[in-house]
């Protein structure tokens, strides 16, 4: 253990995280008393000042709405907003801009997906889920399939927290007509075979949606690589504003789907007699967008951009490492979700303890974490508790904000034992 340890020291020093920490204000104040350690990161991340000041600068100098005003201002403004969306192809690695749509975040994505894929669905076709999804993308194809009579159908995770492969071949048949799968899970970190399983879906003809709310914090995905239909995922998750979030899709299918929403900017031309719709993005982008969010998100990615990502995720790797090696010095812990492939977020139980007692303890430290069953009801279920508590890590985090959250995990079994 000890040989771990430095290692794990000497790969944080390397990636340099108390510079890093300096960019994100909100991490040096005090909770409670106590120094803030932030580990709720898969709630919602913080934000780096250069978000910050990238959204001020747009209120400051060049607000305006966008896309037809014929002045400065609006010039500015429709810049810094497709300018956004650029960076977003890029990060993504998607053919053209007209594959990313701005939405309100991941659920939106989902949502307009879902409605979008209805008309080609029908009484007796399938949709592949997991047990282990987020609400947000297991309900909006409840809803699609009680309006078509489709049928939503889980694929099973194992005890450890990974996709029962078998269990995903076998449930792939000629009746499954789409699979939506989670890239990351937000309660177990596992990362899941998502290429694999694209893969043999498009094989079947089956239409592919990978949310990618989880994984977009922790390593970059890359569109064509993946080969999937659509991807999704919010911005307050990967360090930037609440309020937006992104929908890749393939050009040709978003160009098949119908608008998810009516009113200004996704028209071509309007009469009483007959509306068209406007190209590809903004079919899609009904309204007023959130200028000032894109502009915000499109910060974040160009934040990250200029950080080592392969010694980030090393980084994460060693926090998650160190936790992992921790959980046995609290008397009762045990972790939910032990895959082999996992980003840095450990779910768990100590026995007697309430999770939200847990929860509220460790706030009296100074601690944040997230508490409850995380919008995975399905997979709560599964292991038969009503919620677990959630430690979930960022790139800004630290191994003595590791050692601090089990210190405090420590004082709080001993106070209740």
């Amino acid at each position: 253990m000890t040989d771990l340890s430095v290692v794990n020291t000497a790969t944080l020093k390397a990636f340099d995280v108390q510079t890093i920490r300096r960019d994100f204000p909100i991490l040096s104040q005090q909770v409670n008393g106590k120094p803030l350690v932030y580990l709720d990161n898969g709630a919602s991340a913080q934000k780096p000042l250069a978000v910050l000041d990238a959204m001020d600068r747009y209120y400051r100098e060049m607000h305006s709405n966008v896309h037809r005003g014929a002045h400065t201002l609006g010039d500015r403004a429709t810049a810094a907003f497709e300018g956004a969306r650029e960076t977003v192809r890029s990060f993504l690695n998607a053919r053209s801009t007209q594959e990313i749509i701005w939405t309100k975040g991941t659920t939106e994505a989902i949502n307009l997906v879902a409605n979008g894929l209805a008309p080609r669905l029908k009484a007796g076709d399938e949709i592949l889920v997991s047990r282990m999804e987020h609400h947000a993308n297991i309900v909006p194809w409840q809803m699609i399939a009680e309006r078509t009579g489709a049928k939503v159908v889980p694929i099973q995770v194992s005890p450890e927290g990974e996709l029962d492969m078998d269990s995903f071949t076998t449930l792939l048949t000629e009746r499954t007509r789409v699979l939506a799968i989670t890239h990351v899970s937000n309660v177990l970190g596992t990362i899941n075979p998502v290429t694999a399983m694209v893969s043999q879906a498009k094989a079947r003809g089956v239409i592919t949606l990978l949310d990618g709310a989880q994984a977009v914090p922790h390593f970059q995905p890359d569109v064509q690589t993946l080969d999937c239909d659509f991807y999704v995922f919010s911005s307050h998750k990967l360090f930037g504003p609440t309020g937006i979030g992104v929908l890749y899709g393939k050009a040709a299918l978003l160009e098949e789907m119908p608008p998810y929403q009516g009113g200004g900017e996704m028209i071509e031309r309007v009469s009483f007699e007959r509306t068209t719709w406007n190209v590809l993005p903004y079919k899609f982008e009904a309204g007023t967008p959130a200028i000032a969010e894109a502009v915000g998100l499109g910060a974040a990615i160009d934040y990250l951009s200029h950080l080592d990502r392969a010694a980030m995720e090393t980084a994460e790797n060693a926090l998650l490492q160190r936790a992992n090696q921790l959980v046995e010095t609290v008397p009762g812990m045990s972790i939910i979700g032990t895959a082999a492939h996992k980003v840095p977020v450990i779910s768990f139980k100590i026995q007697g303890l309430h999770p939200s007692d847990i929860g509220t303890l460790l706030d009296q430290q100074g601690i944040a974490i997230r508490t409850g069953h995380h919008c995975a009801m399905p997979l709560m279920d599964f292991y038969g508790v009503p919620g677990t508590a959630r430690a979930s890590f960022a790139f800004y985090n630290t191994l003595d904000e590791v050692e601090q959250l089990f210190t405090a995990l420590q004082k709080v079994q001993r106070l209740f034992a």
